[in-house]
């Protein structure tokens, strides 16, 4: 890759380096110079201009990371489209992150070019949740380093999400005489919240002495993919009451003693081909303890055996972890996919057409154009997707019938493109991070157009507003940062939000692709043809 300062009028086809202001604006960096953006450059009174042009055997850093990135993904993830060389994997459901570390460290190892950060193993985690992204430094690199980093993931990818299998639980606490009640009490929630936590269930609960013989009759009666005792008194010994009873009932005890802290005297054990755990005294706490850790990789259809248990002590002083939160909190806390929801407006008159048809039900390729767009929201990596209706609504909801989508209806749709807008504005869930807005009349807009859009999506960079550019114009769809629903709702007319976008130029980040899908759009006949 070539690297260096150019003169603007030999800039064209080349990457923008570095951000340079202009008489118009801005152009960020990464961008590709085209012909109007050297014009632009020159009428600006700008001479010389740091960029990097591509080389023989040079692949792009978007390429780059998403090569890594399919072979770096292992199943139950999602993976984002790239965006200036950083694609991101989330999680398909809630579950435990696996990791393979030695794997991860091997990569890091090739090239400073190439990076690979990850949760860390076994993390528990939310669906949307990111456990891995990849970045390239350079604006390329060489593809032999990506060929020797593609072959050394030759296997599964590592890594991976193991989700949670819906793990039951049964319980059951030894009593001594003395023993408070809502001792028991708090010992029966906490552990119903742990469980629900790895998305399982706590079944029920049985009480009895803390002796060999009446815990030796409950065991195997208790219900539960899983069996958890906790005593009145914590197990000190392999041949104290809890292991006694577990052997008693035809049992077999695996492992006593764990290195992490809290959680030392957590027991192992077996019994009627169901893990039996003989809890600690800190499994009464909600706060973060090494019972949580055997619980997850139990919670999420791992194998726990004595050699899992010893392996734990790197990490396990828990203890000094400030308010050691439970595993759901510190999933809450990691970074998310954005939950963008696509709004597709269906509800013009498309007058333009001539024919006093709903210009949304033309046929092209098979189907109406409408179903082409909604087909590509659905596919795309959105929250949902909302379709708003207008005009000849019943033939609208017809054509998209099979479809998993949600509908807003504009009963002023003849007011203009804006009261189909804020039709559908309303009807959106709370809890969104920015809306797509897509047109029902652009079929060729695709499920990786609109991807590329949601990876460029950065409320924090002020990134808040996404275009599509293809050579160098701008198209459609648009996606809009949540914070921008109130103005949009409060536009009037047929002019929709566009006029927003001027308004907050500072905000705006173009996404240049090569589909010209992004702006073609159908309004008259011949249209129509434009689109093959």
């Amino acid at each position: 890759m070539l690297f260096g300062p150019v003169a603007v009028a030999d800039a064209e086809g080349a990457i923008l380096a570095h951000g340079v202001r202009h008489a118009d604006g801005r152009f960020p960096k990464g961008r590709v110079i085209s012909t109007d953006d050297v014009a632009t450059l020159t009428r600006s009174g700008i001479e010389t201009i740091t960029v990097a042009r591509l080389e023989s055997g040079d692949v792009g850093e978007d390429e780059a990371a998403s090569r890594i990135a399919v072979r770096l993904a292992g199943p139950h993830l999602t993976i984002s489209a790239a965006h200036t060389g950083r694609v991101n994997l989330f999680a398909a459901a809630d579950g435990l992150a696996l990791v393979e570390a030695a794997t991860i460290h091997a990569l890091n190892r090739v090239d400073e070019a190439v990076t690979v950060a990850t949760v860390p193993p076994f993390t528990p985690v939310l669906k949307g949740q990111m456990l891995a992204t990849i970045k390239i430094i350079p604006f390329a690199v060489s593809d032999s380093i990506i060929a020797n980093l593609e072959w050394m993931l030759a296997g599964a990818g590592p890594v991976s999400l193991a989700p949670w299998t819906g793990l039951s639980a049964g319980l059951v606490q030894t009593i001594l005489p003395g023993t408070k009640p809502q001792v028991l009490e708090k010992s029966v929630s906490v552990t119903a919240a742990r469980m629900a936590g790895i998305g399982g269930d706590l079944l029920g609960e049985v009480r009895v002495p803390h002796a060999v013989a009446p815990l030796t009759d409950a065991l195997p009666t208790t219900g539960g993919d899983i069996l958890l005792v906790i005593g009145a008194s914590a197990i000190t010994d392999r041949r104290d009451v809890i292991p006694a009873a577990i052997e008693a009932a035809g049992g077999k005890v695996l492992h006593f003693g764990m290195p992490v802290d809290p959680g030392n005297l957590l027991l192992l054990g077996t019994l009627d081909g169901r893990p039996v755990l003989g809890l600690p005294g800190c499994a009464r706490s909600p706060k973060l303890n090494g019972v949580d850790w055997v619980l997850q990789r139990l919670g999420a259809g791992l194998t726990v055996d004595a050699s899992t248990i010893m392996g734990l002590g790197v990490g396990g002083l828990l203890a000094e972890i400030a308010g050691r939160p439970l595993p759901r909190a510190l999933a809450t806390a990691l970074p998310r996919a954005p939950r963008i929801h696509g709004l597709v407006l269906a509800g013009g008159f498309g007058r333009r057409m001539g024919d006093g048809g709903n210009k949304l039900l033309r046929q092209w390729r098979g189907q109406p154009l409408v179903r082409h767009v909604v087909q590509s929201a659905i596919s795309a990596q959105l929250a949902g997707v909302t379709v708003a209706t207008g005009h000849q609504e019943g033939d609208i909801r017809r054509v998209l019938e099979g479809l998993s989508i949600d509908f807003a209806h504009a009963s002023d749709h003849g007011d203009g493109l804006s009261a189909t807008l804020k039709a559908g504005l309303t009807a959106l869930p709370d809890d969104i991070d920015g809306v797509m807005v897509l047109l029902g009349d652009m079929p060729r807009v695709t499920a990786a157009i609109i991807n590329r859009m949601v990876a460029a999506f950065s409320p924090a960079d002020d990134r808040a507003i996404i275009l599509p550019t293809c050579g160098g114009q701008r198209g459609n769809p648009v996606l809009w940062d949540a914070a921008f629903i109130p103005e949009m709702l409060a536009l009037t007319g047929d002019k929709g939000a566009r006029t927003l976008v001027a308004a907050h130029a500072a905000l705006v980040c173009e996404v240049a692709v090569e589909e010209t899908g992004v702006l073609l759009d159908v309004d008259v006949p011949d249209d129509l043809a434009r689109l093959d």
